[in-house]
């Protein structure tokens, strides 16, 4: 792709239409890497993705271009950027003399090739293909990838416990420990040891770390663990490197992982040991959440000599810890496997 790379910071204006009976709004286009970025241009939020191997122009020939990232999606994007219409046309022509022709055995090798040549180029590499998947799928997609994370491991764990005053209390202490709903936590009666992180935003705890836990502030310090671990290492990277570059590669051209592709991959999570978590950034967790780090420390080592750091850093806190949760919240929460 070294002909593209005049074009790596291609940016022009745009109609961008979602479905054919939506209105078309105008978007900032940015010609990326290996995708086409759609944003709004008043607050610069990313409105779609498309890869740049998937773009298709519909009215070849005409002005303005209309373009479409397959041809089943709904989408279509109008341009009349002159720079942009060529950077595009460059790319369908690469992804053309690919294309094998009959009867012509030496330009089907050459076409091939060219094909392996252009993948390269825009990918790198497959570990280049996953992080960039990862970092353009939609969080639509995101969350449906997660449900089929849970639904794996659910085969080995069973479901979530479900008892609903147990559920309401474990709602509240999302909220209380990162100040949002978009964090769920759930817990499950076997298989997990402490407590995992799947993506989108999902915490699993184990049932006997939820009734053997002294207070509410230890499941705030596994879950604020967990969360710097999904930060540390998007939790969507290792699960595409589990479906591999052929299911990747589906994902980020036509948006759809394969329903068999993380078969097996709640396993790896539940069996792989907890990577490490900085200190620093632990105790910060914990102090901007003005939640006890004490209770997790001495969970996670009852002598304190390794999670020293975190019981000094409790003892000099300027500001006095919050509660938690309530008493009948954190009871409930014990008892939310009694459903």
């Amino acid at each position: 792709m070294t002909a593209l790379k005049k074009y790596q910071k291609l940016e022009c204006t745009g109609l961008w239409r979602s479905a054919p009976g939506d209105q078309r709004r105008e978007v900032v286009v940015n010609f990326g890497e290996a995708s086409l970025t759609m944003s709004d241009p008043r607050t610069e939020l990313a409105l779609s993705h498309w890869s740049l191997p998937a773009v298709e122009r519909l009215n070849p020939g005409e002005r303005p271009a209309l373009y479409a990232p397959g041809a089943d999606s709904d989408e279509t994007l109008e341009l009349d950027d002159s720079d942009m219409i060529a950077a595009l046309d460059t790319v369908q022509a690469a992804l053309a003399s690919a294309l094998p022709h009959p009867g012509r055995l030496r330009n089907s090798v050459l076409g091939g090739l060219s094909a392996v040549v252009l993948l390269l180029g825009v990918f790198w590499m497959p570990g280049a293909l996953v992080k960039h998947t990862a970092a353009v799928v939609p969080p639509a997609t995101r969350a449906e990838i997660g449900e089929m994370a849970l639904a794996d491991m659910v085969r080995l764990t069973g479901k979530p416990c479900g008892e609903p005053l147990g559920r309401r209390a474990s709602d509240r202490l999302s909220r209380r420990v990162f100040g949002t709903r978009e964090v769920q936590l759930f817990v499950v009666r076997d298989g997990v040891r402490q407590a995992i992180h799947l993506p989108d935003g999902q915490i699993v705890f184990s049932r006997t770390t939820v009734e053997s836990a002294d207070g509410p502030e230890v499941l705030a310090g596994f879950a604020l663990a967990e969360q710097i671990r999904a930060e540390i290492e998007d939790p969507l990277i290792p699960l595409l490197r589990h479906a591999g570059i052929a299911a990747t590669f589906r994902l980020l051209t036509t948006g759809e992982l394969p329903a068999d592709a993380v078969e097996g991959y709640a396993q790896k999570v539940l069996l792989a040991p907890p990577a490490p978590v900085p200190e620093e950034a632990l105790i910060g967790r914990f102090e901007a959440a003005r939640i006890a780090a004490k209770p997790y420390a001495f969970a996670i080592d009852p002598t304190g000599e390794s999670v020293l750091p975190l019981v000094e850093a409790d003892e000099l806190r300027r500001e006095r810890p919050n509660p938690v949760l309530t008493d009948e919240d954190w009871v409930s929460l014990q008892g939310i496997c009694s459903d």
